[in-house]
């Protein structure tokens, strides 16, 4: 007997050595996941389609690293708990605990205060108050669904048999019975969260309210078109800037039972590098192919500066002579970074390797003055990053004079090269970037929802997601909450002004609430 119960404490206490191995390793793979996640969302510059995807890639893969080291830590416990009631002595296994974050200071609190004996249940002496302990926890409650009555009393007058009644209500849609807050959820589910009005109608009905989807389809519509205006200030605003960021990316269109691809162009005003006070904006377009006459129309109006790729299509947007006035081009970095950052990263290339880090050299100068004046941002560029860019220019030309024209690294070099005087540009405007993040960043969640909605129903589909993107990226860009935001839209446009629509735009609604809660 004695000897069967030392092999069964061998035995459980080696089973829950193994689990609280598994579970250790699974919690440093967590912390190795966590430092590279919080590593690549802390840089600013490099491939941002790459980093994306990657982000995305972790991320799932940390929740689920998560769960399942949770699951493993519960098994060891477990197995420690069945050691215990068979009297075998088993080390417990510690994980160690994440550090959490306190629960959020302004959501309401519900006391559940537990029932104590009336008196001493060892003396049954009389009971007196110490304090208490309290634990919180975080709950959540399902949403709530309800219909408004808006109910208009009749009164009339037996002097004269008037008929008095208060005028009926302005609603969000001419059409429909949807309150503003059920619009700007359906609003923001579809283009800011990615869900396909098919899978909203779903998630409704098993909350009980049965919401076809062409009922949805009807009020987005209908919503859309009441926004409008909005979407036509936010364009004029980001067209009124002294600089823009310009991008575009592919959307799948359905056509006539098949798909092809269209494209959503996006024109981005962001003064915040360059410490300017003007507000943040983002304007979408949509056209059927990437033809350059697209953004020659999107930009009819414009003359500036412009930070983009070297799309071709552009070319006639610098042409001296255009009217009203030459688009200034200003080429981007991370696009040159990108091509020697292929090479050093797939062909271990010691060439790409070094013009990575001369280039990294530059980015984190920027880093230092992001946010400072334009004549700061040119006096450090004077006296730190134009050296850095002169003896970039000499390695790459005396590197590309030892390599053969067809190697990919003399390709890499030669995007650079050709396009110098656009790259450089930046030094003798403290207004410009380096980049053209900032239209690779508001492009982003359209790259995210295409694995959601897969493609555009139709042109006009993806015209009205171009409006809907406009309001919903510039309300993040100014940090105001998107649905928040259209819902009060959506209730007050059909009474507000014309004239004074501006003071709806997303900045003037912030400051307005702000105003309104210090009063």
């Amino acid at each position: 007997m004695l000897i069967a119960a030392n092999a069964a404490c061998l035995e459980a206490e080696a089973k829950a050595r193994n689990l609280e191995a598994e579970a250790r390793h699974r919690a440093l793979l967590i912390e190795q996941m966590k430092f590279t996640i919080a590593k690549l969302k802390h840089e600013r510059f490099g491939q941002s389609s790459e980093r994306s995807a990657l982000l995305d890639q972790l991320e799932l893969q940390l929740a689920d690293m998560e769960e399942d080291a949770s699951e493993a830590e519960a098994k060891a416990q477990m197995a420690v708990a069945a050691a215990a009631a068979a009297n075998i002595e088993v080390r417990a296994f510690q994980r160690r605990k994440p550090a959490r974050r306190p629960l959020p200071e302004h959501l309401p609190r519900e006391r559940i205060v537990y029932p104590v004996p009336s008196a001493c249940p060892c003396c049954g002496g009389v009971l007196h108050k110490l304090g208490e302990d309290v634990t919180e926890t975080l709950e959540l409650v399902p949403r709530q669904w309800k219909v408004i009555q808006h109910v208009r009393e009749k009164f009339s007058c037996r002097s004269c048999e008037s008929i008095t009644q208060p005028p009926a209500p302005s609603h969000p849609i001419a059409r429909g019975r949807a309150g503003p807050g059920l619009l700007a959820h359906i609003l923001f589910a579809k283009y800011g969260l990615h869900l396909p009005l098919n899978r909203q109608s779903a998630v409704y009905a098993r909350e009980g309210v049965e919401l076809d989807v062409s009922t949805l389809a009807d009020w987005v519509g209908a919503a859309a078109a009441t926004l409008m205006p909005l979407v036509e200030v936010i364009h004029a605003n980001v067209f009124a800037a002294e600089r823009i960021h310009a991008d575009d990316t592919t959307v799948p269109v359905l056509a006539k039972g098949k798909t092809r691809t269209g494209r959503l162009w996006t024109y981005v005003r962001d003064d915040r590098p360059f410490g300017g006070s003007d507000p943040p904006a983002a304007a979408f377009f949509y056209s059927r192919d990437r033809g350059g006459e697209h953004p020659q129309l999107h930009l009819a109006n414009y003359a500036g500066l412009m930070q983009a790729d070297a799309y071709a299509g552009f070319n006639k947007l610098y042409e001296p002579g255009r009217k009203p006035g030459p688009i200034i081009e200003a080429m981007c970095w991370a696009h040159a970074r990108r091509k020697f950052f292929d090479l050093a990263r797939l062909n271990k290339a010691p060439i790409a390797t070094e013009a990575v880090e001369r280039i990294d050299a530059l980015f984190a100068i920027e880093r230092d003055i992001n946010g400072k004046t334009s004549q700061e941002r040119s006096r450090v560029r004077n006296e730190l990053s134009r050296t850095l860019v002169i003896a970039l220019e000499a390695w790459l030309r005396q590197q590309r004079s030892k390599l053969s024209a067809s190697s990919d690294t003399a390709k890499a070099i030669a995007y650079s090269l050709t396009r110098w005087t656009g790259l450089t540009r930046f030094l003798d405007d403290g207004r410009l970037c380096m980049s053209n993040n900032a239209a690779e960043r508001a492009l982003r969640g359209i790259a995210v929802g295409r694995k959601n909605w897969t493609f555009a129903g139709s042109d006009e589909g993806a015209r009205r997601a171009a409006a809907l993107y406009t309001l919903i990226e510039t309300a993040k860009l100014n940090d105001v909450d998107p649905q928040a935001w259209l819902a009060d839209l959506l209730a007050r446009l059909h009474d507000h002004p014309a004239k004074r629509i501006d003071e709806l735009l997303p900045w003037n609604w912030k400051r307005g609430r702000q105003q309104q809660a210090a009063a």
